[in-house]
């Protein structure tokens, strides 16, 4: 299912606070930001955005289950967790691309840093993927990658051994840097949103990302990411 840059950046940019034609792809956010009345007042309220397609869509290679518990679980618990600390705060209001380098910053926020970013990584990794996705992208993205990674099949192995090499939780990365194509690797919540490289697309290396469908092979989940999920059109999209 494709999704064009336009629709990705209406669903994750903030309602009413920035006009569409100003937003970035290093300010998607991921989420909407409402008013909702408490009685408090009313309060900035950052929401589970909606997934790009059904959560079964991606199956046979990400089950419903998996994504059951990977985005209506985890990913609703860092919102909800995110909520609950900047609810007061000078925070509070901020878009959440403002959250995360701020709370980058400061070592005292770690805990809202780790569910800010948590919540725009995981929205990020939902649309680097479709049903139907993977193999060898388009021919632009594909001239790029043999360009600076010399081959496609070196990009696939620099891919698979940064998702395969991430201690622990984390993230692999298609970047671009200084105008080139990098693979980098991140962990925990990390982000290259507090980098100076534009991400283009992540595959979450979390064992709660596969472990579900693949148990302890993640080579396994990391194969079948390039080989049937992938959203080369969304990595197009975003190097325009």
């Amino acid at each position: 299912m494709q999704m064009s840059k336009r629709k990705f950046i209406k669903n994750v940019c903030l309602s009413s606070a920035f006009l569409l034609g100003a937003c970035k792809i290093k300010s998607l956010s991921g989420i909407t930001n409402s008013k909702s009345k408490s009685f408090g007042g009313s309060m900035h309220k950052i929401e589970l955005p909606k997934l790009p397609y059904d959560k079964g869509a991606l199956a046979p290679y990400i089950s419903e289950n998996t994504m059951n518990f990977h985005y209506g679980k985890h990913h609703q618990a860092y919102v909800t967790n995110l909520n609950n600390l900047i609810a007061g705060t000078d925070l509070d209001g901020k878009s959440l691309e403002e959250i995360i380098k701020i709370s980058h910053a400061d070592k005292a926020k770690a805990g809202i840093f780790n569910n800010s970013a948590q919540v725009w990584n995981h929205t990020f990794y939902w649309h680097s993927m479709k049903p139907n996705g993977g193999g060898k992208p388009s021919a632009d993205v594909l001239k790029k990658i043999e360009a600076d990674f010399g081959s496609y099949e070196n990009f696939v192995t620099e891919f698979k051994n940064a998702g395969a090499t991430q201690f622990g939780s984390g993230w692999a990365w298609l970047v671009l840097e200084n105008g080139k194509l990098k693979v980098t690797k991140t962990g925990n919540a990390e982000t290259p949103l507090t980098t100076s490289a534009i991400p283009l697309m992540t595959m979450d290396v979390w064992e709660h990302a596969y472990y579900l469908d693949y148990q302890n092979a993640r080579p396994t989940y990391i194969d079948t990411f390039l080989n049937h999920l992938v959203n080369w059109d969304f990595v197009s999209e975003n190097l325009k």
